[in-house]
């Protein structure tokens, strides 16, 4: 289900403070890559993540298969800068960005 625009807005304010929480070279989505961003978006719900390609196409496409893997909607990009959201259905109230920042 897509965001809409007021959940948007109120994502972007919380995610305007947090660090990445995942950093994606030019390998692409590995194993490795799949796995920590399943963990940090069943924990956080919301992250940041910075994706190192240079090629501004390369680095949105490579945004748009995170989102796919991840089964995740997009909320923003700026630069480098990709902010993540997937709801979880029993967040833990202590480590969910949604639920310490609201």
């Amino acid at each position: 289900m897509p965001l809409k625009p007021e959940q948007k807005k109120q994502y972007k304010s919380i995610g305007h403070h947090l660090k990445p929480v995942l950093i994606v070279a030019e390998n692409g989505v590995t194993e490795g890559v799949a796995a920590e961003l399943e963990r940090a978006l069943a924990d956080h719900e919301l992250i940041k993540v910075k994706v190192n390609i240079l090629d501004r196409e390369e680095r949105l496409g490579m945004i748009n298969s995170l989102c796919t893997a991840g089964r995740a909607d997009l909320v923003q990009v700026i630069g480098k800068m990709a902010l993540v959201y997937r709801r979880n259905p029993q967040p833990n109230k202590q480590l969910s960005n949604i639920h310490r920042f609201a």
